[in-house]
């Protein structure tokens, strides 16, 4: 079956003025584009004409970094996104207990609370979730990288005044004690974690509602996504996703450095850098630090406020350094969470020594992911790496605000240096970090291309990119970082057909209408996976 698509702007994505009047798509590529007559000369059998009647044609968003097994299962958690308020939290965890018939002994998650819009502004510890009910309560700050437990979940987990921090981490107590409050941050968060999901099979937990990820991804125009921070289990399930046809979009993994990465990949040979039903392994991750908006991001002065306080770093610089080593020395792509300009040091500097010490000058294409505070110096170490800046540039919309609170207005308009990054020819790219935001890609080329936080201030004017580029880092230089430049990412000859149809066209609206445009259909290899008004597939 042929489709041919015609009657509205055909974008390229070869340069901001490249349209073209039709496209061709066979057997899953695009087979030819042109003028309407010469592709009606080339036209045999069967075929479908779409007419697009105005709208937008374009290559489909690629996702260059989120948790893709995660999405599904954070969208089954307690929404606190919209709490304004601990009253707020506490009512919103009572009405899903009570909406989901949980008994007392279910534990209760709930994700996305933000202190930094809430009246208080604090946390809320257990004094605050006790008083939801008796189960066990864990509820995860917006950035995934803090939470807070009430004493029931305090209790399984083992944590108490003798419990001792681990490093990278933070174990909130009250004050005048060592009796914990709740509050768990970074490491110590993950052990609360693992202590409410032993004894469930989170493996079928996710299997069972990584359709509702997926979908999510599908229905904003995206269809190739990544699994950030692969384990074990994750990469059983990507496999056994793969395996039973599950995945109807692209599925990048990168399983973690401190969790036997090396023995993951030898294991799982036939997946490395090649699909299998859609599911590769793409390299490997590893985290340095955490999130400024938490002030635990590592950076090389203090915050706002404080006489000495940087921020918290993961590892020694000798752990990173032995990443860094087998990363390059393995020929794997390195993808590295660096929010605090410090953490970028810590990384670049172990980098650096890696490729001197291997002498390897293969295109690994290393990724600073976040870059939240990375400095105009380092970006040009990063230009000499041939590494690749992946920007979460929605800090501008979400945390824009707090980000100058907590690092000064100087630096806290230079978060997402997107501007800077693109003027030294890096190939920047932008994500969500999802399920920390939503995959929603016009949202975050409209925060690019505007840079207006939530109370409306403009967060940093010098580091605004063009609409243009901003669909660039969506798109092929997305597509670029995976190496799949020559499949994925415009809309040439040969190249898959992943396409997205939008209702206007991004580089024709007011930059301030751009996260108001629609997704109307999504395509992955000429099959229509959503389309508004059917649904999904």
């Amino acid at each position: 079956m042929q489709t041919v698509y015609y009657g509205g702007s055909i974008l390229t994505m070869e340069g901001e003025d490249m349209y073209v009047e039709a496209l061709l798509v066979e057997g899953g590529v695009i087979r030819k584009r042109g003028s309407l007559d010469s592709i009606n000369d080339v036209v045999d059998g069967p075929v479908e004409y779409v007419n697009l009647e105005g709208q937008t044609l374009m290559p489909s968003f690629i996702d260059p970094h989120s948790h893709a097994f995660y999405v599904g299962p954070v969208s089954q958690m307690a929404d606190l996104s919209e709490c304004e308020s601990f009253e707020n939290v506490v009512e919103t965890l009572q009405a899903y207990i009570k909406e989901n018939s949980l008994s007392t002994d279910d534990t209760v998650i709930g994700f996305g609370y933000d202190p930094t819009v809430m009246k208080e502004g604090l946390h809320p510890t257990k004094e605050v979730l006790d008083r939801v009910s008796s189960n066990p309560i864990f509820v995860m700050h917006a950035s995934a990288h803090m939470g807070c437990a009430n004493q029931a979940a305090l209790d399984i987990a083992g944590i108490g005044a003798s419990t001792e921090e681990l490093e990278g981490g933070t174990i909130g107590r009250v004050e005048g004690s060592m009796e914990p409050n709740g509050y768990l941050e970074e490491t110590n968060m993950m052990v609360m974690q693992q202590a409410l999901t032993n004894g469930n099979n989170m493996g079928q937990i996710a299997m069972s509602t990584f359709e509702d990820g997926q979908h999510l991804y599908i229905r904003n125009g995206i269809t190739t996504v990544q699994d950030g921070a692969s384990t074990k289990d994750t990469i059983q399930l990507g496999k056994a996703l793969a395996s039973a046809g599950e995945l109807e979009v692209d599925v990048v993994a990168y399983p973690l450095m401190d969790d036997n990465s090396r023995e993951l990949v030898k294991e799982n040979k036939e997946y490395v850098n090649q699909y299998h039903n859609r599911y590769k392994i793409g390299g490997y991750k590893t985290f340095l630090d955490g999130t400024p908006q938490g002030k635990t991001a590592w950076l090389s002065e203090p915050y706002e406020g404080e006489d000495s306080y940087c921020g918290i770093a993961w590892y020694k610089d000798e752990v990173v350094e032995g990443q860094a080593l087998e990363a390059v020395k393995d020929g794997m792509q390195l993808l590295t969470h660096c929010n605090g300009d410090r953490a970028a040091d810590q990384l670049l500097n172990s980098y650096e020594k890696a490729v001197v010490d291997t002498g390897v000058t293969e295109d690994l294409r290393p990724v600073m992911i976040h870059c939240q505070t990375t400095r105009e110096d380092q970006l040009d170490r990063m230009a000499e790496l041939s590494m690749i800046p992946s920007i979460f540039v929605d800090h501008t919309y979400y945390w824009g605000d707090v980000h100058v609170k907590n690092l000064g207005k100087e630096r806290g308009e230079r978060i997402s240096p997107a501007r800077t990054a693109f003027d030294k020819g890096l190939v920047v790219n932008f994500h969500q970090d999802a399920p920390v935001v939503k995959p929603n890609m016009l949202q975050t080329i409209w925060s690019a291309v505007n840079r207006v936080s939530r109370t409306g201030a403009i967060i940093g004017e010098s580091e605004r990119v063009t609409v243009y580029e901003a669909l660039k880092a969506v798109t092929i230089n997305a597509a670029y970082m995976y190496k799949e430049e020559g499949l994925k990412g415009t809309l040439e000859e040969g190249k898959l057909a992943d396409l997205v149809i939008l209702n206007q066209n991004p580089l024709k609206v007011n930059p301030m209408s751009i996260k108001d445009i629609t997704v109307t259909q999504t395509i992955k290899e000429g099959k229509t996976l959503y389309k508004v008004g059917q649904g999904d597939r």
